[in-house]
């Protein structure tokens, strides 16, 4: 198969990343923003999907702006569950509940019905693409999917352990896409996340190594990484170097990696909001980084572009072959 790459843009609120949560911080101010990666797909090729969440999908504007862009063709729209943020507010605000997955199952039920008729009173149709904020897909998000009528979902950080603060370990999620529930039901394409190095083949073995409390004591993490065994990394503008990136795609791609999803948080694109792009400098040098790996995908490891929803279609159609 000829590798192919797809961009998800979790597209959220701005808030202080730095502060607790807060169910105040609502603005979608840098939504428009969105317009500056657009010279880049617009002339590549590339649709993304915009996984769009309560405060933009209730947004009039950063909703028509995005409307705007499917309706030319240029952009698919999912949902993203930031819980905090979207009704029924009826839990503490604090890092456990910031993962959806540790909700009751009737609570993190009614806020995936808050934000799936969200999306569709804003865009005129019922998504069929989730991401979970913060990755917190939890034991009842698949089934919950499903009777909402998603078909793919974006949640699972494969190679990571997010229970430091309460979150899921995805250590055990494969970086490839696979049926949640069964064949022709939802589909699981995750973030890329994989290892380069001497070792890379061996690495997602010892998937502890990279999060734990211990390793990271005896900075366990970097030594592999200086030593040149094994670097964890992910495909994404936000913190990792392009050069870093291109690694990555050409490592997994000799290991026989064939579908790569780019990722970042909408608020990037306008300085101030994240802590990868404070300053217009921040932000040329985070546009150029991901010029920079879509090209390479393209002309170096001869790759292509496509889209979520194509991913989803070229599965099933897989499966009705078999």
């Amino acid at each position: 198969m000829t590798p192919e790459l797809l961009v998800v843009v979790d597209t959220e609120e701005e808030f202080d990343w730095t502060a607790p949560l807060s169910r105040d911080a609502v603005a979608t101010r840098s939504i428009p923003a969105q317009a500056r990666a657009h010279a880049i797909y617009d002339r590549l090729g590339i649709v993304p999907t915009y996984v769009v969440d309560y405060p933009v999908a209730t947004d009039r504007d950063a909703a028509g702006f995005l409307r705007a862009l499917r309706d030319e063709g240029k952009a698919e729209i999912g949902a993203h569950l930031h819980p905090w943020v979207t009704p029924p507010h009826l839990e503490a605000v604090n890092p456990l509940n910031s993962y959806h997955g540790n909700l009751p199952p009737e609570l993190e039920r009614a806020k995936i019905e808050a934000i799936t008729d969200a999306v569709q009173r804003a865009f005129g149709e019922s998504p069929t693409v989730f991401k979970a904020g913060r990755h917190g897909f939890g034991p009842n998000t698949a089934a919950l999917l499903v009777e909402f009528g998603y078909r793919v979902d974006c949640s699972r950080l494969p190679h990571a352990d997010l229970t430091r603060d309460g979150g899921p370990d995805h250590r055990d999620a494969p970086a490839h896409p696979y049926w949640l529930d069964r064949p022709g039901g939802l589909l699981e394409v995750p973030p890329t996340v994989g290892f380069f190095g001497a070792a890379a083949g061996l690495a997602p073995r010892f998937g502890g190594l990279f999060d734990s409390v211990r390793a990271e004591r005896f900075r366990l993490p970097g030594l592999l990484a200086r030593s040149g065994l094994a670097v964890r990394s992910r495909l994404t503008p936000e913190g990792v170097s392009a050069a870093e990136q291109c690694r990555l795609i050409e490592s997994m791609v000799r290991r026989g990696h064939r579908l790569f999803s780019l990722v970042y948080h909408s608020p990037s694109l306008a300085p101030g909001h994240t802590p990868y792009v404070r300053s217009e400098a921040d932000l040329a040098t985070f546009l150029a980084a991901i010029e920079q790996v879509l090209v390479f995908f393209r002309d170096r490891i001869g790759g292509r572009f496509t889209t979520v929803s194509r991913v989803y279609e070229d599965f099933v159609a897989r499966r009705e072959a078999a």
